[in-house]
């Protein structure tokens, strides 16, 4: 059987198939961790529910309901980064435009399909990595990124973050990076989940209306503030 046979996830798929599914994928990122369509179809196989007790609520409400139907992207083929590095200092548009190029990676994008509203949520999730960076002001280090995790854990609850934030701290613990202590990395790591759980939620949010947005401002609206 071929990976991608092994990785194809069915509707409605067993706990046990989609157990599978994600420990292949997980398998295929070790070799190729930016694959957006390992990534993706790893996010859904472990946080598909998730996705659909969020989309359930999103029904509920007018703005929801619009985000659903218009499902906007934040894909690199829809971010004129020449344009939003153009955008005044301290904006959104801005800030995000120069983390891009500061640290010479590209926004995220995918060629898989969208059957639902459980896929476009996942996808949704995938291109916000990036933007939260920028929002929370988590650096893109080791460390960094596990705190990211963490964050994303308490806000969210998705079993992914809680799986690479385990093996994440596990691999720190072993051998400290970034000369980060084991009790120093520790507590930002708790800071930053409690801070997740205290934030409102960031995925149902339209990004892509706050370009010219001040960063400060929407850190203030979208995330706590961040506690020893």
């Amino acid at each position: 059987m071929s990976p991608a046979q092994t990785m194809f996830l069915p509707d409605n798929a067993s706990l046990f198939t989609r157990m599978r599914v994600a420990s292949q994928c997980l398998k295929e990122l070790k070799n190729d961790p930016t694959n957006p369509i390992y990534g993706q179809t790893f996010n859904l196989s472990l946080n598909g529910n998730v996705y659909a007790s969020l989309a359930h609520q999103l029904q509920r409400s007018e703005e929801g309901r619009r985000l659903l139907s218009k499902r906007p992207s934040l894909q690199g083929k829809e971010l004129d980064l020449a344009a939003l590095e153009r955008l005044p200092e301290g904006t959104f548009g801005h800030a995000l435009a120069r983390y891009f190029r500061d640290n010479k990676i590209s926004p995220f994008e995918t060629t898989l399909q969208l059957k639902n509203d459980v896929d476009y949520l996942a996808k949704r999730y995938r291109e916000t990595h990036d933007l939260l960076h920028v929002l929370t002001g988590y650096a893109t280090d080791v460390v960094g990124e596990m705190e990211l995790q963490a964050y994303l854990l308490g806000n969210l609850g998705l079993r992914t973050t809680m799986f690479v934030l385990l093996n994440g701290t596990i691999g720190q613990l072993k051998a400290p990076q970034s000369g980060v202590e084991r009790s120093e990395y520790l507590r930002r790591v708790w800071a930053a989940y409690r801070r997740g759980r205290a934030s409102p939620r960031f995925l149902d949010f339209w990004f892509e209306e706050h370009w010219e947005t001040p960063v400060a401002t929407l850190r203030a609206r979208l995330c706590a503030p961040a506690k020893a």
